[in-house]
């Protein structure tokens, strides 16, 4: 095999000739330690690939050397750092005006090579961009702009919104002082499919209208929580998909009713001076809030003692447990049980379960949807939680465009391929 077909396929190269490969000592502005030395491969496009635009790719008359010879980073040579140089001469596009060739190895206005970039962005999808600028040699900041124009390019080959039928839209806040990004996440894959800073029916519309009228129109199920900012704007934009409420946060709504009755009678026993029997109450907390498959034996005999004790906290608990059972029988069944449990809530005489019927009621639409169509927010919610794992192992992003590109890389399917190793059945 021939030398250069041995560094085209050491280096991950295509339609590339090898000139020249010469170990020199680190300079020309690179970090060197004391001798270092660097593995420099001289290059150049081959005739094929040579004279293009590096927006367009159309082949267009020379205009002049540029800037002279240029250094792109490549993956290293065992533990020796390698690049590749060669001259970056200037065309002139008819289309996009003067601009600097394109070469078959690097991205465009890219300094790394393609392989670096996709290893890069691979190993920051499993691990701190910290480890990764160590690993690889590069800052923090090199890392996280690679990422960025990974995703970029990738995002450009592939229409995201295309095909969309179900989709879950929520929130989540990506950094102190109440800055949140909106998330989009098709139910039938999984991913991620738009995010955009802000939580408002003005960030949403941005999406569908990037969507599209006849793409709305083939929309045929959305789920959300109980944001109102959510359920005008789908009713806008696409009036004939069908909202479904998510039932973890219906459950929550209870739950927080629930407590709500528990402190209300914790601070009466204190007011009239009952301190032991509010220590009870007190930490009773966890056996009220627990699914009942979940109770240790000691919960269980607290929550035996709330039943024969205080007949209103037990009936909060079960006002409770009824909801939460009406999502777990779903269908028919459970639009019955849905309606006994209105029933009950409003004649409960605890005011935190008749305003809570108020509010069940105002979404009952959007939660029989739920019930007959058994859709949920999980995905979204898996979405936010792997989005929070990710903020706390970078300790937090600077920008919300960093934390996006994160999301697309890892829960949007544009995470590339390690170099050289092709995925089989």
């Amino acid at each position: 095999m021939r030398m250069n077909r041995v560094f085209k396929a050491l280096l991950g190269v295509e339609h590339t000739v090898i000139e020249s490969v010469e170990l020199q000592a680190a300079g020309g502005g690179e970090p060197a330690g004391s001798g270092e030395m660097v593995l420099v491969v001289s290059v150049r496009a081959a005739r094929s690939r040579a004279s293009r635009c590096s927006w367009c790719l159309r082949r267009c008359p020379g205009y002049d050397r540029g800037e002279g010879r240029r250094r792109w980073r490549g993956l290293d040579f065992g533990s020796v750092r390698t690049f590749l140089e060669a001259d970056a001469p200037r065309v002139r596009c008819a289309r996009h005006g003067v601009v600097v060739a394109a070469v078959p190895w690097a991205q465009r206005g890219a300094r790394h090579t393609t392989p670096f970039e996709d290893t890069c962005a691979w190993l920051t999808a499993h691990a701190p961009a910290s480890t990764v600028a160590e690993l690889l040699r590069v800052s923090w900041r090199t890392v996280t702009a690679i990422v960025e124009r990974v995703i970029t390019e990738r995002a450009g080959r592939v229409d995201r919104l295309a095909g969309l039928t179900r989709i879950g839209i929520d929130e989540i806040a990506h950094r102190k002082g109440h800055r949140y990004l909106t998330v989009v996440t098709c139910h039938d894959t999984g991913r991620v499919v738009w995010a955009a800073p802000g939580r408002n029916s003005d960030t949403l519309s941005v999406f569908f209208q990037a969507l599209g009228p006849q793409r709305c129109a083939a929309l045929t199920h959305v789920s959300a929580d109980g944001a109102e900012w959510i359920h005008t704007t789908v009713a806008r934009y696409a009036p004939t998909a069908v909202i479904c409420l998510d039932p973890f946060h219906i459950v929550a709504w209870a739950t927080r009713a629930l407590d709500e009755v528990r402190r209300g009678m914790w601070q009466k026993l204190r007011g009239h001076g009952k301190h032991a029997q509010a220590r009870q109450f007190k930490g009773a907390r966890w056996a009220l809030m627990k699914n009942p498959e979940d109770l240790t034996g000691e919960q269980r005999t607290t929550l035996a003692g709330i039943a024969t004790t205080n007949k209103d906290l037990y009936r909060a608990y079960l006002l409770k447990e009824q909801l939460r059972e009406v999502f777990s029988t779903k269908g028919i069944t459970g639009r019955r049980l849905l309606a006994g449990w209105l029933a009950w809530a409003r004649r409960s005489r605890l005011p935190g379960f008749v305003k809570l019927a108020k509010t069940i009621t105002r979404y009952r639409q959007a939660i029989l949807n739920t019930l007959d169509h058994g859709l949920s927010n999980a995905r979204a919610e898996a979405t936010n939680t792997h989005l929070r794992v990710l903020t706390r192992r970078s300790y937090g992003f600077h920008t919300p465009q960093a934390l996006i590109a994160m999301a697309m890389l890892t829960r949007g399917g544009l995470c590339p391929e390690l170099p050289g190793r092709q995925l089989t059945n």
